[in-house]
């Protein structure tokens, strides 16, 4: 086909005399094109051919509705929709993924605003501190706000950890005076893992029991939506304007005294540029529509199982620890918080030791291998050359280990968490 303005020289052309051999010649073209548009005098008609669908169209809503619930990578995006038949390539996967992503980004967000007493949003920020030496090294911020009235609750942690974490949230609760219906958070390992089989996001079990216990909805955000926090996102520029810049850090406790007087005497009774009233006056419309709090904290101890080895022992973290013998061989709980460890069977505390800070202990009341060895049944057992080394142990006692022998004061008042036993 040719273009209009050869068409026009065509005729311009036949008009001047030319024949259509003179003409085709000059133009570089057929003669039969040349008689074609002299014959008709129609201009040049181009007709668009049908695109043939996409071998992705069937899938193509599918994809943007997974995308709505998570950021997934293509790669994920191309195990899925395999599954549902797609034959196509990777490539044409990975191309439609960053289209649909392109057009999210691209998207303006109308200002979300709460119910009171609705939600609460929730996030971490690290803060940096220089000893005087020129060290460094960084302390976190826990921070949350409640959506309807801006009210700001904030506490350091020396670490990000999940007992961490839980102990804030308590906090959090009762400086709000109740609890909101549900909390925003990032997908931090915290709140959300994956599922070791399909790769889905699950909330973590420990956390889901503890919001539960609390009443509330934890609800996480999609990745690398910053818009979504908006509320929690911004004070944290705040706080590091009005109350970190030129702060004399001494330690963390020092710290959260110091940042909770802030709180009280500036954050939370500021005018919120948004709704345009003290912060402390929405506060008040606000508390009567929290969630109460449980009558009980929720035990945020870190759990962990252990079995109990013929010996009368418990391993953890490299030490060992000495519990009663009616327990042997059978699977216990330790609970771990503020470095005391509990160890129970079922509902029974068996004992209560604190954590060493060195390694390669053994840790125990000694009064539990003494009425072991005074046991009759015990004692009655036959224990003889034949038997193997460790059940001889038995009868010429190296199978019981050494231990430090103190007043029986000083075991009672250990056994209360006081201290801890080493050999």
């Amino acid at each position: 086909m040719i273009t209009t303005e050869a068409f026009m020289d065509i005729l311009a052309l036949h008009r001047q005399g030319q024949s259509m051999r003179q003409i085709a010649k000059q133009l570089g073209i057929h003669r039969d094109t040349v008689k074609k548009y002299i014959t008709g005098k129609n201009p040049p008609q181009y007709h668009k051919r049908k695109r043939k669908d996409s071998i992705l169209a069937p899938f193509q809503q599918t994809i943007r509705d997974w995308l709505e619930e998570t950021d997934y990578r293509g790669t994920k995006i191309f195990d899925k929709v395999k599954s549902l038949g797609y034959t196509g390539s990777y490539d044409t996967i990975r191309r439609f993924v960053k289209e649909v992503k392109e057009e999210k980004a691209q998207q303006a967000y109308i200002r979300f605003e709460t119910e009171p007493g609705r939600q609460a949003q929730m996030d971490w920020a690290d803060f940096k501190v220089v000893s005087p030496d020129g060290s460094s090294f960084f302390i976190h911020l826990f921070e949350m706000v409640l959506g309807f009235c801006r009210a700001l609750f904030c506490c350091f942690v020396e670490r990000c950890t999940l007992e961490a974490f839980m102990d804030s949230h308590i906090q959090a609760f009762r400086y709000f005076g109740g609890v909101p219906a549900e909390i925003l958070y990032d997908n931090m390992r915290n709140v959300v893992s994956r599922d070791r089989k399909t790769g889905e996001p699950t909330f973590n079990r420990e956390f889901a029991g503890f919001a539960a216990h609390y009443g509330f909805t934890p609800k996480a955000c999609p990745p690398y939506s910053p818009w979504v926090k908006g509320k929690v996102e911004r004070p944290i520029d705040y706080i590091r304007e009005r109350f970190w810049r030129g702060y004399v850090f001494e330690s963390v406790e020092k710290a959260n005294r110091d940042l909770m007087a802030w709180l009280e005497m500036v954050a939370n009774l500021r005018k919120h540029g948004t709704h345009r009233q003290p912060v402390i006056d929405r506060w008040g419309q606000e508390k009567p529509f929290l969630g109460p709090l449980p009558t009980g904290d929720y035990d945020t101890s870190v759990k962990v199982f252990r079995k109990v080895y013929k010996d009368c022992q418990v391993a953890y973290n490299t030490n060992r620890y000495i519990v009663p013998p009616h327990v042997v061989r059978k699977t216990i709980l330790l609970k771990i918080k503020h470095g005391i460890i509990r160890f129970f069977h079922d509902h029974e505390l068996l004992a209560t030791y604190q954590e060493p800070a060195a390694r390669n202990l053994m840790i125990g009341d000694p009064r539990i291998y003494e009425a072991l060895r005074r046991d009759p049944a015990q004692c009655a057992r036959k224990y003889g050359r034949g038997k193997g080394a460790a059940t001889r142990g038995l009868v010429d006692s190296s199978l019981y280990p050494e231990v430090m022998h103190r007043s029986l004061d000083e075991y009672d008042r250990i056994a209360q968490g006081g201290a801890s036993w080493k050999n």
